[in-house]
């Protein structure tokens, strides 16, 4: 049998048909892989946006909660407007009256802008300015004493008797620590099983605060005037009985009404705070209690010794600024009273007055509660918000602060309101006004030895109008160039005012008459040869 083969040129077309096919089919299964490399990366790619937009989404979540928690402070409502017309809820409103602080972890704001240069560098302009006062210190003894010593006379000074100070310190703490403590346990054992909760309630709290006045009311004051203890040992004194009295009203308020409202079972005992929780309490950073606390994992030490170290910066700054700045006050420079000498006085006393107040926030404010936070491990270091950006006294009221204004806000103007039914919100407001201002007229008159009320008429007086008058609606930069310039003016007024007084006193000593000598010693001290 014979095969038929076909011509060469047949042939040949035939194998080049082939491998055509072959060649367009290797290219059909190329762009498939592609294509299919394409929709798989797509595809990745997708899976891939969902993931980022799923992260982004939690940690906006998670900034947006904080900022909310951080938002619910007082007097800063939020609230839904109908036809531009303001329309309150109720349930909201009550469900804000009754939240209590909410603590969590977060930095102090100057820690956090201290990462900033361009802020770091104005710290580092403070602390030269620091340097600048050593070196004409420094300087001017030289020239004069031909010494190069530094002498801190005042500090000794103010510092004097602390050993005193320390021991009336002492019986305030242990005090605090163990009655008022024992006193809710006692009270809470029989609360739920006495006859009438009522009685046992008055009669509880008289005894008790027949004792706080005794103990944490008479006993400081005589310890300062009986022992006549210098400024710096008085304020000691003065200001840790305060903050004994408004720490242990904070834990009578916050555990009572708990032990009130829950009555243990049959053959069980009432639950208590853990004395350890207490005695925390009595040195953190806070005034509002709470039986735990958001806490850090550990203690950095290196911060430590930084925060110690700007608190002694502090301290001499502030020395430098009273020896160096203040000389118009000393008794060889008094001169006889006049309008033209007291206007004088009030402006050269700003520039003292305004670094004292900064020292003030920088050193109480930031290192030592920060100090105390740090070495307790207390992670919610929110003691003060950005003040100094307030346009508003209202907001800068509510900023300075945050520690004694939480107190205020949650056992002052809270609780006011909710006795009068939430009626009478200004009433509130001016009794929580009136009552700081003479707590703080309390505290230099005592710290200082003589009642000369110009915090409380700048605080009760013209901080009340300016708290109605400068309020939140002014959001414009120029209130806050108004504010500092009257923060500026205050703090001049009150540098020069107390100043006089101190040395009025002094050349001038009234033991009957206790009314301000300022103008009569200035004016003998003129008179005298």
């Amino acid at each position: 049998m014979t095969t038929v083969e076909p011509p060469n040129g047949l042939r040949h077309r035939d194998i080049k048909a082939c491998q055509s096919d072959e060649i367009s089919s290797d290219a059909g299964s190329h762009n498939n892989v592609q294509e299919e490399l394409q929709r798989q990366w797509q595809t990745h790619a997708q899976k891939v946006k969902l993931k980022v937009l799923e992260q982004v989404q939690d940690q906006l979540s998670d900034i947006l909660d904080k900022a909310m928690a951080e938002s619910i402070q007082p007097f800063t409502h939020i609230q839904p407007t109908v036809n531009g017309k303001t329309v309150t809820n109720p349930s909201s409103r009550s469900q804000k009256m009754d939240d209590g602080k909410v603590f969590m972890d977060r930095a102090s704001l100057l820690d956090e802008l201290f990462e900033i240069n361009h802020i770091r560098t104005i710290y580092h302009m403070f602390i030269a300015i620091l340097i600048i006062f050593c070196l004409s210190t420094l300087t001017v003894d030289y020239i004069d004493q031909g010494r190069l010593v530094l002498e801190f006379d005042l500090i000794f000074f103010a510092f004097g008797k602390l050993g005193i100070a320390t021991m009336a310190w002492i019986v305030m703490f242990a005090y605090t620590l163990l009655v008022p403590y024992y006193t809710l346990v006692f009270w809470g054992n029989f609360y739920h099983s006495f006859p009438s909760k009522l009685g046992l309630s008055l009669g509880t709290g008289l005894i008790l605060s027949v004792v706080q006045t005794c103990v944490l009311g008479l006993f400081p004051i005589y310890v300062v005037i009986d022992n006549q203890l210098p400024p710096a040992s008085r304020f000691i004194v003065i200001l840790e009985q305060i903050r004994f009295l408004m720490k242990s009203y904070s834990f009578i308020r916050e555990t009572a009404p708990a032990i009130m409202k829950k009555a243990p079972r049959e053959g069980e005992r009432p639950r208590f705070p853990t004395f350890s929780s207490y005695l925390y309490f009595l040195f953190c950073p806070t005034l509002i209690y709470r039986e735990s606390y958001p806490r850090n994992t550990h203690i950095r030490w290196n911060y430590v010794g930084i925060t110690v170290g700007r608190l002694l910066g502090c301290l001499f700054y502030g020395n430098f600024i009273l020896v160096r700045l203040c000389l118009p006050f000393r008794p060889e420079t008094n001169r006889p009273f006049s309008k033209r000498s007291m206007v004088l006085s009030v402006f050269h006393s700003i520039l003292p007055g305004i670094m004292l107040l900064l020292l003030a926030f920088f050193a109480f404010l930031h290192c030592w509660l920060n100090l105390f936070g740090e070495l307790l491990r207390f992670a919610d270091r929110m003691f003060y918000k950005d003040w100094w950006n307030c346009t508003s006294f209202a907001n800068y009221y509510r900023t300075w602060n945050i520690v004694v204004h939480d107190w205020l806000y949650y056992y002052g103007y809270r609780d006011l309101l909710l006795l009068s039914k939430r009626r009478f919100r200004t009433a509130a407001m001016l009794s929580v006004f009136i009552v700081s201002a003479a707590v703080h007229e309390y505290a230099i008159t005592m710290g200082f030895g003589f009642f000369y009320p110009v915090m409380f008429c700048l605080f009760a007086v013209l901080g009340v109008l300016f708290n109605f008058a400068m309020n939140d609606k002014c959001q414009r930069p120029v209130f806050n160039i108004i504010m500092w310039t009257c923060l500026f003016l205050g703090q001049g007024m009150q540098m020069c005012l107390y100043s006089q007084e101190w040395y009025a006193q002094i050349q001038c000593p009234q033991k009957e008459v206790c009314i301000p000598l300022t103008c009569v010693g200035l004016v003998l001290k003129g008179a005298m040869p």
